[in-house]
């Protein structure tokens, strides 16, 4: 009899256990751990997709201004701490202005972020201390690489 209660017991705690593997739920977990200097009433956090493994999740989160098209994606690792989803950890491959295309001069995209600024430079990254060519430091810069 008291081998049954037991399991009768366990039963229905386990009946009553939140299922928090939802995107929502991720996203909560997100946005109560952004650093709190970040003005998230002015944006959009949106999960794009999460990848649940026990407690454990992988979680790719677009941010953008409210209305406005996304700016940054981030990968976060979820970690799953009582019925809430935490960031354990921020994930590499994190990408800023993903709608842009720099070398076509604009956007990509309808919406998409503005076109960079005319003498941006566009090619490949120059050599440590080595100005982008073309380009002029502003005045009083001090040179690269001293």
């Amino acid at each position: 009899m008291k081998y049954a209660l037991l399991a009768a017991l366990a039963l229905t705690l386990a009946a009553c256990s939140k299922n928090i593997d939802t995107m929502d739920a991720v996203k909560q977990g997100v946005i109560r751990d952004i650093p709190k200097d970040i003005n998230l009433g002015g944006m959009d956090v949106n999960v794009v997709s999460v990848s649940f493994r026990g407690k454990e999740a992988d979680a790719v989160v677009t941010f953008a201004p409210k209305g406005g098209p996304p700016m940054m994606n981030m990968k976060y690792v979820m970690e799953r701490k009582g019925d809430e989803w935490h960031i354990k950890s921020r994930a590499s491959g994190a990408t800023a202005h993903a709608a842009t295309d720099p070398t076509q001069g604009g956007a990509s995209a309808p919406g998409a972020p503005a076109a960079l600024p005319p003498g941006h430079p566009t090619g490949p990254a120059p050599a440590a201390g080595e100005a982008p060519k073309g380009a002029d430091l502003p005045s009083g810069h001090p040179p690269l690489g001293k």
